[in-house]
């Protein structure tokens, strides 16, 4: 999330303390390509407890330093600890709750399968499904207000459609983990999202980064995720009139972002066709994160085509917007890093603009889940969907039009196990900031974006198929 709107400073009451992320030159790194064998779900376990710093219960709150006597209420997820006053050279404040990254971070505490007590839920997805209510119930002007005060009242942000999406289907996860009460207030959260997003899925949105108004692939791709989700729930909750024609609407609009070379990422309300709204806007990564969290499919060939561009722009030394640290890195056995599209120039601080913009976390760890999921259908369908707009993605993991099924495997898998690992190696000690720098590598942005630890513990899931154990 780019903020470029004037708002109150906010801090962590428990991170009180500035820390800029201590880098230290590669030879002093501890953490080495080789320490990802055998230690990956280690490491998501360390990760999974940083991710949960960031959420409030009732005995962690964070506060405002503008009113002391303000605190979060449980369930609250701040993006990050981040704000200017505590980390020099950063002019955003990210110690707000917004629905995306809260439903995502949600996702993740549902699939820890957290103990509980006998006939008792997880606290965290509790408190997660309350003030989820408390946000909605303070949604102005419309149920798809992305930002949130720490107390879970609208603060002057862009709309998002795919807020609601992601929201219903965290909760649907979370479901068999909520007492009775909690799953009597998520159901009323989920039936108002439900008559937002039929009523509204035509309509055009501002997009997952949250820079322009359109018809976002990401936000459609989520909403088709959270319709097919509920056609499909066991939670008893009624599947609304409309929902069938919805989705069939949802997967041809979807179908009409192809160009004839990738997805993009926004179209421009209009019915001229594929026209973006911005250029320098694709190759997009939120074409992938529509496959990780939407409902795009992972071995469809035209989101594959689009993800090589994506790879290809950042790490072939030939693209005029690589970034020079996965050339470095390519010599380590291990990368690219991932940003977010080509014309990118945020680095933290809006009032200096970087052209090029750099690597993020979540967007390489996101990468590597589509290999690794795209690995697992190959394993299950005993098929690769290797043609002609997929043959240059396969290409860069070293799969060809003969290679088998089980090799195929093989080979993705390393794709993204290189991946993780440069996430790992440019980490501060495994704490994730929202950026790397594309030059050296180093940490920068807000410190201790949620949503890093968010997609690398989704990435590792897939990899393993196993819990992060709460």
């Amino acid at each position: 999330m780019t903020e470029t709107l004037d708002t109150p400073t906010t801090f962590a009451r428990a991170q009180t303390t500035a820390r800029v992320p201590a880098q230290r030159s590669p030879a002093q790194r501890t953490v080495r390509p080789a320490a990802l064998e055998g230690g990956l779900e280690a490491t998501a376990q360390h990760m999974f407890s940083l991710m949960l710093r960031n959420v409030a219960s009732d005995g962690f709150q964070f506060t405002d330093p503008a009113d002391p006597s303000k605190f979060s209420r449980p369930g609250c997820v701040i993006a990050a600890p981040s704000y200017p006053a505590a980390q020099p050279g950063v002019d955003q404040d990210y110690v707000f709750n917004w629905t995306r990254d809260a439903a995502i971070t949600a996702m993740e505490i549902a699939a820890a399968g957290m103990p509980t007590r006998p006939g008792s839920g997880v606290q965290a997805l509790i408190d997660y499904a309350s003030f989820a209510k408390t946000c909605q119930d303070n949604a102005a002007p419309t149920l798809a207000h992305a930002c949130y005060t720490i107390e879970g009242y609208s603060r002057p942000w862009t709309e998002q459609a795919d807020g609601p999406a992601l929201q219903t289907v965290a909760l649907l996860q979370a479901w068999p983990q909520l007492d009775q009460p909690a799953q009597a207030v998520a159901s009323q959260v989920i039936g108002k999202n439900l008559d937002f997003v039929l009523g509204h899925y035509t309509e055009p949105t501002f997009n997952l980064w949250e820079e322009h108004e359109g018809y976002s692939f990401f936000a459609r791709a989520a909403q088709l995720r959270c319709l097919r989700a509920i056609t499909a729930n066991t939670a008893g909750i009624a599947v609304p009139d409309g929902t069938a024609d919805a989705i069939g609407w949802l997967e041809t609009a979807l179908a009409g972002h192809w160009n004839g070379t990738c997805y993009l990422s926004v179209l421009a309300p209009s019915d001229a066709g594929p026209v973006p709204v911005a250029s320098g806007y694709d190759p997009n990564i939120d074409i992938v994160l529509a496959a990780v969290y939407g409902g795009v499919a992972f071995t469809d060939t035209k989101l594959l085509a689009t993800a090589a561009q994506l790879r290809f722009q950042w790490a072939d030394a030939s693209s005029p917007v690589a970034y020079p640290i996965n050339v470095t890195d390519a010599a380590l056995g291990m990368g690219p890093l991932m940003g977010r599209y080509p014309g990118d120039t945020y680095d933290g601080d809006v009032r200096d603009p970087v052209p090029g913009g750099h690597p993020w976390a979540l967007c390489t760890a996101s990468f590597a889940e589509l290999y690794y999921q795209l690995a697992r259908e190959i394993a299950r369908t005993q098929s690769v969907p290797h043609d002609e707009l997929s043959a240059e993605f396969f290409s860069q993991a070293g799969v060809g039009a003969a290679t088998s099924p089980a090799e195929a495997v093989v080979l993705l898998d390393n794709a993204a196990d290189a991946m993780l690992q440069a996430v790992i190696y440019h980490s501060d000690d495994l704490e994730l900031s929202e950026q790397f720098d594309g030059t050296s590598g180093y940490e920068k942005s807000v410190r201790d974006l949620t949503w890093s630890y968010a997609a690398f513990l989704s990435a590792v899931r897939a990899k393993t198929n196993r819990e992060v154990e709460g």
